[in-house]
């Protein structure tokens, strides 16, 4: 058989390229006869960069940006010219990351975007035709203030200091906007996301995301408020765009995506910014649809299985990849917290859970490679016909 592993990252644990490779050692141990492609993905989140950078012949320009909470962290824009244009590509989770914080620290009320603006004009001095800015697993929920502050579309004092002091803002708060706009003046700027959420609501990214950042309801709706603020401000600075079918202004707030990233879509969004799927940006540059055709199984995962997965995220890309080509694709996660009838309709004709027990979570924690090994061991069984 020949079987591709196209895993995304086990956040927290392992990256993409260290999940395929326990994947496809635990698969070897069961079944060396068969033929392994390793294909580690991202939806646009943690290690955006590094598959893009495995795929893609580029330049990769190193700096150092702010991390959500204002320290020095280590990041980088990946630089390809193909057929005469220049894409810089940005991973936003590289200074806004969740990752980047202790459990102590998590507090969306108080994280920054101000680094991925840091990026962004580094990706700027590259003088690209595109900028993508890959966007997931945020620890901020500011609306991509912090990011407009650094672009020069208002006060860091203002805008830099986290979702709840945008409550206090005042109606100039965004003055130099147009300006920061401006910046982008013939370069095709990208959201990059796997979520289609707006920023505000009961689907916006303070109800459904701040939760998973540190946010008690209280702050969650604290911080719901501190956006709608942010909205007004930029209704009095920016005219809103026209809707090219039907003429009406467009909210930008409700488009798809606007709330990505703590509302970090939305602030691409005022800029000009446009949306694609992070997992289809990511499929087609590796090659992915190409690869599958020449395949018999395909084998994907992440860290935890869940209702997010199935909207946008790596395994519903990869499974719906696999079923234009009438292949058959499993999905192997630390936890699967979704059933079998939410999974058919994606084509994922089998889920299997790292750990189904709090004593079995300890374990995957501990050692996350040699369980997810064993599991994709077993999973071989299954699967091997030349078994």
């Amino acid at each position: 058989m020949h079987v591709v592993i196209a895993p995304d990252c086990f956040t927290g644990t392992l990256t993409a390229t260290q999940a395929a490779e326990a994947m496809a050692a635990g698969w070897h141990d069961t079944a060396p006869h068969d033929a392994l492609t390793l294909l580690p993905l991202s939806d646009g989140g943690p290690g955006f960069l590094d598959v893009l950078g495995r795929a893609l012949e580029g330049d990769t320009v190193a700096l150092t940006v702010s991390d959500p909470i204002g320290r020095e962290v280590p990041a980088a824009v990946l630089v390809v010219d193909r057929e005469g244009e220049r894409t810089a590509y940005v991973e936003s989770a590289q200074a806004a990351g969740l990752h980047l914080l202790a459990a102590d620290e998590r507090n969306p009320a108080l994280t920054s975007t101000w680094g991925v603006g840091q990026l962004v004009l580094a990706a700027l001095d590259e003088r690209p035709d595109r900028i993508v800015v890959g966007l997931g697993g945020s620890g901020t929920n500011d609306g991509g203030a912090g990011f407009l502050a650094a672009l020069g579309a208002g006060p860091a004092e203002v805008l830099a200091r986290g979702g709840s002091a945008l409550a206090q803002a005042d109606d100039d708060a965004l003055s130099g906007l147009l300006a920061a706009r401006d910046r982008f003046s013939g370069v095709d700027l990208v959201l990059a996301s796997d979520v289609e959420n707006p920023l505000l609501g009961f689907k916006g990214a303070s109800a459904v995301f701040g939760p998973q950042k540190g946010a008690s309801p209280e702050l969650a709706q604290e911080l719901e408020s501190a956006l709608g603020r942010f909205t007004e401000i930029v209704a009095r600075t920016l005219p809103a765009p026209l809707d090219l079918l039907t003429g009406a202004p467009r909210r930008l707030e409700r488009e798809p995506g606007a709330g990505a990233a703590g509302g970090l879509g939305y602030a691409l969004y005022l800029l000009g910014g446009r949306r694609v799927s992070g997992v289809d940006l990511v499929l087609d540059a590796v090659g992915f649809h190409d690869v599958v055709r020449e395949s018999d199984l395909v084998v994907t995962g992440e860290g935890t299985f869940d209702w997010q997965s199935l909207q946008g995220k790596v395994a519903s890309g990869v499974a719906a990849a696999a079923l234009e080509a009438g292949l058959p694709s499993v999905v192997l996660a630390g936890q699967v917290l979704v059933g079998r009838r939410e999974t058919m309709g994606l084509g994922i004709s089998g889920t299997y859970a790292v750990a189904e027990t709090p004593e079995q979570v300890d374990a995957a924690l501990l050692d996350p490679v040699g369980t997810l090994r064993a599991r994709a061991a077993r999973v071989a069984r299954t699967w091997s016909a030349g078994r």
